[in-house]
């Protein structure tokens, strides 16, 4: 298993705006296609602005069809405009489990 985590930095005053797009549009298009979502967040201390969310996938392999058949489907290319907007910087790591981590 693997973990992608995605690094979001918000245009100033857009915070609120770009997360209703997600809960109320964007994730009924993602989830269904990605698969395993451990978690969507904003950051309180440190670096502000941020959104950082985590997907599970088996491996890179699993990812990456994953995300082309994202980038393929008609809603999120329709949808990808008007988050994008409300995004200054964006930063992605894939993340490996140790041996010893509980999702693995």
């Amino acid at each position: 298993m693997i973990v992608e985590e995605r690094i979001y930095r918000i245009r100033t005053g857009r915070m609120a705006r770009y997360l209703q797009l997600v809960r109320d549009k964007g994730l009924a298009i993602q989830q269904p296609i990605l698969g395993h979502l451990i978690g969507y967040f904003t950051t309180e201390i440190g670096a502000l602005s941020q959104v950082v969310h985590l997907w599970a996938y088996a491996d890179l392999e699993d990812r990456t069809r994953r995300r082309q058949q994202l980038a393929d489907d008609a809603r999120w290319q329709a949808f990808v405009p008007k988050l994008s907007e409300n995004i200054e910087q964006a930063e992605n790591r894939i993340l490996l489990p140790t041996d010893f981590s509980p999702l693995r």
